[in-house]
C-alpha cells in the first residue's frame, strides 16, 4: 500500500450511517482505472472514506439486486426531468 491510501478495514467512520461496528474482513482489490477514479470522486465528494464508499456501494448493489431479483425495478429522476429512468445493471 502506498503512502497515502487507506487501509480497507477499521475505518474511524464505521456505524456511522447506521451499521453496527462488526467483524471485519481484509480484502484486496484490483480497481480499474475508471473504478479507481469513481472511488476517489466519491471520496472527495462525500467525506467518507475508501472503505465506507466501498461498503456503502456494496450495500446499495445488494439491494437493487434483491430488488430485481424479486421482479422489481430500479428508477431514477433526474433533477432536470419529471420523467422516471429504469436503472439497467450489465
Amino acid at each position: 500500500m502506498s503512502k497515502g491510501e487507506s487501509p480497507l478495514v477499521d475505518s474511524p467512520q464505521d456505524g456511522r450511517h447506521g451499521d453496527p461496528p462488526a467483524a471485519k474482513e481484509r480484502i484486496t482489490v484490483n480497481l480499474t482505472a475508471r473504478g479507481a477514479s469513481a472511488l476517489a470522486d466519491l471520496v472527495k465528494r462525500t467525506g467518507d472514506s475508501k472503505t465506507d464508499v466501498i461498503n456503502r456501494a456494496l450495500a446499495l448493489y445488494g439491494f437493487f439486486e434483491s430488488v430485481m431479483d424479486e421482479g422489481g425495478a430500479v428508477f431514477v429522476r433526474r433533477a432536470e426531468s419529471d420523467e422516471p429512468e429504469r436503472v439497467h445493471f450489465l
